[in-house]
């Protein structure tokens, strides 16, 4: 601790964004040319370097938190650089799309308000590349074995950094036509500029790992040929099966999947054309799911010159304090305000998010096209419709955010590996990561039933980068293993963790 009364003399100051006018008028991130290292110094003197420091266990990485803010308000930014990749390999990731459940399990957060440990890690993140000290870490020797890794978002990413490390010759697969996953085409260039993915990736180019895109495996290339040609193969292939609406009127024109309209949004900041296929300028816009999806969509609407944005929320509207079924250190159901959040209802005067409702059916106008979209209020407990509270909102274009049930089923990745689901609806796994896989038989006998790893969202459900980071890199370690007999890599978490509740 370098400041034993820090948390005594300084109050919580996060780094503030944009001027909202500001940032509407672009696509750069929220916080671009924020100043932040006089700030960040003085919040990270706040850290009471706990005895037993809670944000440890509130993040999946295990990230050593209050060494970095000890050496960040001593302006080390080398030994804070060192502290945090020792247990994150993409901390500029993490400290912009991380919804910080590490500062809710902070000790100060028992009576007073936690530290900004999401600012520190994203200015250590940025010093680390402006300060060069991300240089690539090449393997001294080659082990001579081989590991495709399919997916490239962050679990893929992860692990395929960990095992080229450590000497293993991987090569990534990504369908796409570029390299990261929802990092890629998932995430507004308003919450994350690409470059910061671009330049992870050319490092790890440089460290020795291979990215092929354009190549669906189970369908491009067989996925049984693809294992018997490497010695292991880490499927990462995230949770894509989109959540339907199934009501009258889906069927409607202007009816579209959240994460298409965000893939469309991002290929042109990514300059492959001038306009998305699908556009929100000058409609009335409805988002129908309260999740971050959802509040991505409203910025990007935003920044499209939407005539309105409304977002539907079925869950009730939290309260602004933990509820006693939800004690620190885990992370509570609270009224939050995201960035988009704050941008609508700065040009509308009021939170944009409609809590309590479900959509009942949408309406059409004579050409097919949706006009209109009619909820009504819901029972907080059952998540009925309330009798008498039907009505209805004008809707040019509605974006559907309702989550993901797990990856997308009937694949040719699955059959040709023959990969199996758990209760849960995702790639059923061992406790050492490795694929549950059917018993090959007949034409199916030359499938591997070994090797074979699971990471990430393909194997637990939607979740957060931080938890798919971590994955990777417990994968990694367990397909080390396998490969060499025992491991030196780090291994955050089991399959089977799940975040701390009550």
């Amino acid at each position: 601790m370098t400041d034993p009364h820090g948390f005594l003399e300084f109050p919580r100051r996060p780094v503030p964004a944009r001027p909202v006018q500001e940032r509407l008028g672009d696509w750069s991130e929220v916080h671009s040319g924020q100043a932040r290292l006089p700030l960040v110094s003085e919040q990270a003197g706040r850290c009471m370097d706990c005895g037993i420091p809670f944000c440890h266990s509130g993040c999946p990485l295990g990230n050593l938190i209050p060494e970095w803010n000890t050496y960040v308000r001593r302006a080390d930014w080398q030994a804070a650089a060192e502290r945090l990749h020792a247990t994150n390999n993409f901390p500029e990731f993490t400290g912009r799309l991380c919804p910080a459940p590490c500062e809710d399990a902070c000790v100060l957060t028992i009576n007073a308000d936690p530290v900004t440990i999401k600012n520190v890690e994203q200015a250590i993140a940025d010093q680390i590349w402006e300060r060069g000290y991300a240089s690539p870490r090449p393997p001294e020797r080659l082990s001579g074995k081989t590991v495709a890794v399919v997916g490239s978002g962050p679990a893929g990413l992860a692990a395929a950094q960990q095992l080229t490390r450590i000497g293993h010759t991987v090569a990534v697969y990504e369908r796409a036509d570029r390299i990261g996953g929802l990092l890629r085409y998932g995430i507004p260039e308003f919450k994350m500029e690409k470059r910061h993915l671009d330049r992870r990736i050319e490092q790890m180019r440089a460290e020795g790992t291979e990215f092929r895109t354009g190549t669906d495996i189970g369908s491009d290339l067989d996925a049984a040929e693809l294992a018997e040609r490497h010695d292991a193969v880490v499927i990462a292939v995230g949770a894509r099966g989109q959540r339907e609406l199934p009501v009258p009127g889906r069927e409607l024109c202007g009816i579209h999947q959240a994460m298409d309209y965000l893939t469309l949004a991002n290929r042109v900041t990514e300059g492959d054309c001038d306009a998305p296929a699908v556009t929100a300028e000058g409609k009335h816009v409805v988002i129908v799911g309260g999740g971050d999806t959802g509040s991505d969509c409203m910025g990007t609407a935003l920044r499209q010159r939407a005539a309105s944005v409304v977002q539907l929320d079925i869950n009730p509207e939290p309260g602004d304090t933990r509820r006693g079924s939800e004690p620190w250190p885990t992370y509570p159901k609270v009224y939050r305000i995201s960035h988009a959040h704050e941008e609508a209802r700065g040009r509308e005067g009021a939170d944009p998010r409609v809590f309590g409702s479900a959509t009942l059916r949408f309406e059409g106008d004579r050409f097919g096209r949706v006009c209109a979209l009619r909820l009504a209020e819901v029972e907080p407990e059952t998540r009925r419709p309330r009798p008498e509270t039907e009505r209805g909102i004008p809707a040019d274009l509605v974006l559907l955010a309702l989550g993901f049930y797990g990856p997308e089923r009937g694949t040719g990745l699955m059959g040709q590996l023959g990969l199996t689901l758990d209760g849960r609806g995702n790639f059923a796994r061992n406790a050492g990561f490795g694929a549950e896989t059917t018993e090959p038989s007949g034409r199916a006998a030359r499938i591997r039933t070994d090797g074979i790893f699971i990471a990430g969202d393909a194997g637990r459900g939607q979740s957060l980068v931080v938890w798919a980071i971590a994955e990777g890199r417990s994968a990694a370690a367990a397909t080390d293993r396998y490969l060499s007999g025992c491991t030196v890599l780090p291994a955050p978490i089991a399959p089977d963790d799940r975040p701390m509740v009550a």
